[in-house]
């Protein structure tokens, strides 16, 4: 099963990584962009370059950028204000700055156009930093407890691609991940987006369900699962919940 990084976890790697010093300007751009064509950042004075923005944020002491991956009801990785809030669960990503002195903070939501990424500026609130540890035992523990209510639910006779998919977390490629990235965030980030698409596939259809009971008991197991990998995911991508070096 492929999965590839959201534009969110993208930009908080590579950018975490160039503001560190750690990659050249050509190896950020490359990163971030993925199979996209170009990103632009809309501002007061008009559009300005990924390259502009970063090296903005260097000027305002930023020293990291973390992801959020919220949902209706569960604001991951933010805390307001309400308009950047709101812009970020639509869009279901948004990255904030980190180690910015002044206040309010600056936060960014994208928007795929095309083979292109619009991103929209926010004031940001300081969040409280997510625990990369503490969302890679969740996910485990979440995982276990799925895996064995799909087992009750025969989910190898309802949708046998989603027993696969499960049994191959193990298999999948690893995530190209910058210099600087620890290997328990670039493993957990992998076995989260792995999970996320697991739940999206088996979602995707009633997968044969005949009643309103069964369909209730598979979305009991499943949605938690795609929530705690959510919540993993956003971890994976905010530096200042990694363990310090």
């Amino acid at each position: 099963m492929t999965t590839e990084m959201p534009a969110a976890g993208r930009l908080a790697w590579w950018g975490t990584s160039f503001l560190r010093g750690l990659i050249n300007p050509d190896d950020y751009v490359d990163g971030v962009l993925g199979d996209d064509t170009t990103h632009v950042f809309a501002g007061p004075t008009g559009s300005r370059s990924l390259l502009e923005v970063t090296v903005d944020l260097r000027r305002a002491c930023a020293t990291a950028l973390g992801a959020a991956f919220p949902a209706p009801g569960d604001p991951c990785g933010l805390a307001g204000p309400p308009d950047f809030s709101m812009a970020a669960t639509d869009a279901g990503e948004a990255v904030v700055a980190l180690g910015v002195l002044a206040e309010p903070g600056i936060g960014w939501v994208p928007v795929q156009v095309g083979q292109a990424v619009e991103w929209s500026s926010y004031s940001a609130s300081r969040r409280r930093p997510p625990d990369l540890g503490e969302a890679d035992r969740s996910l485990r523990g979440t995982l276990l407890a799925a895996a064995n209510g799909l087992a009750r639910l025969d989910v190898a006779a309802w949708r046998p691609e989603v027993a696969d998919a499960l049994h191959d977390l193990r298999d999948g490629e690893p995530l190209v991940a910058p210099p600087g990235v620890p290997d328990r965030a670039a493993d957990v980030a992998r076995r989260a987006l792995h999970l996320l698409a697991v739940v999206d596939l088996a979602l995707d259809s009633e997968g044969g369900a005949v009643s309103t009971g069964e369909i209730a008991a598979r979305r009991a197991v499943l949605v938690p699962l795609g929530t705690t990998a959510r919540h993993a995911l956003a971890a994976a991508c905010s530096p200042d919940g990694w363990p310090e070096t």
